[in-house]
């Protein structure tokens, strides 16, 4: 009977994630190309979506193991108190708190990208991907927070508790791609500059761009692809980051290097791959993760999106693999291909 219900439950979420918003399909006329009646889409000519009902079978199975069946892993992770994190030295340096959550401290200034704490990845609280790794860095042991960058609007890189909380305790700067400014004004934060594809705002003696991404945004089955989806660039007097987020692999990678590269560190998501016909437009396998990096001309590229969330059907500890046997294969060293623990803070 338990069973029963949950199975129940696990479709009923599964048409949420499933549904879709009807914007437009084609581009607004005297407009970005990634503009639509409604909201936006992925001008890539090859980009295609799986059907509904391929995407609503995905969801309900994976619904059902993480009931019947659930997986557990521990991530390696280091003890941090944040102790080192309050009083940092001159060298940026950057600390990964699980899947695309990374704390990047550079020039005085402390920046959050996609922050998650929550339990679950989820607009449920009984349901959804359950976080399997506790965050590497307890929230209590922040520094303070002067940036946040958010790369778009999925459960697990926009976490409502996480966002109320920073806004509540540091109120810090929301940077957001179009269409998040009014989310964040409906949940009652409204310290948040919203921007497009190549859009940027000086802050604190950083410069923050917008960069494109393939992907998608959806928190329920009316919103589909109303607000937009993002990398980000952060360009310091002494450094460059590139902060990707969540994107299937494409020519924007290579632009974004052309246009803002070459990068110190390019953090690039490697987790939920599998299965390909559901995956393989919206997120980077770890190969192509490392093809990535060296499209956007990074000295040094830091795995991310993996190990936190079972989103996927890859076995939960094959994405650091596969991404070091690819550097490797390419002869780019250990030093210049990052698989940091939970909790880990690197100079770069």
């Amino acid at each position: 009977m338990r069973r029963r219900r949950f199975v129940r439950r696990a479709v009923v979420a599964s048409v949420v994630v499933a549904g879709c918003a009807g914007v437009g399909t084609e581009p607004v006329p005297g407009r970005p190309a990634h503009h639509v009646e409604g909201g936006f889409r992925n001008p890539n000519p090859e980009f295609k979506r799986p059907d509904g009902w391929s995407r609503l079978k995905f969801f309900a199975r994976r619904g059902w193991q993480s009931v019947a069946a659930p997986r557990g892993f521990d991530a390696p992770r280091v003890d941090n108190d944040g102790r080192a994190l309050r009083t940092p030295g001159p060298d940026p340096i950057v600390t990964w708190v699980g899947h695309a959550t990374l704390l990047v401290q550079i020039d005085g200034v402390n920046i959050l990208t996609d922050p998650q704490w929550g339990r679950r990845a989820s607009p449920l609280s009984w349901a959804g991907p359950r976080r399997l790794s506790p965050p590497g860095l307890a929230f209590e042991d922040l520094p303070p927070i002067h940036v946040v960058l958010i790369s778009h609007d999925h459960y697990d890189h926009l976490d409502l508790g996480t966002v109320k909380v920073l806004a509540g305790t540091h109120n810090p700067l929301f940077v957001v791609p179009l269409g998040l400014k009014r989310w964040f004004a409906e949940q009652g934060m409204t310290r948040v500059e919203e921007l497009d594809w190549w859009g940027s705002i000086e802050h604190r003696g950083l410069r923050l761009v917008c960069v494109p991404a393939q992907h998608f945004a959806m928190r329920s089955p009316w919103d589909g692809n109303t607000r937009l989806w993002s990398s980000w660039a952060v360009i310091a007097p002494s450094r460059r980051l590139y902060f990707g987020g969540d994107s299937g692999y494409f020519d924007g990678f290579r632009e974004a290097g052309d246009r803002l590269g070459p990068f110190d560190l390019a953090a690039i998501a490697i987790g939920a791959y599998l299965p390909p016909e559901i995956m393989r437009f919206t997120h980077t396998t770890p190969e192509q993760a490392v093809q990535a990096g060296e499209d956007l001309r990074a000295r040094v590229l830091l795995a991310i999106h993996w190990g936190t969330f079972d989103l996927a059907d890859e076995p939960l500890d094959e994405p650091p693999r596969r991404f070091r046997a690819e550097a490797e294969r390419r002869g780019i060293p250990a030093e210049r291909a990052w698989v940091l623990k939970m909790g880990e803070t690197r100079r770069w």
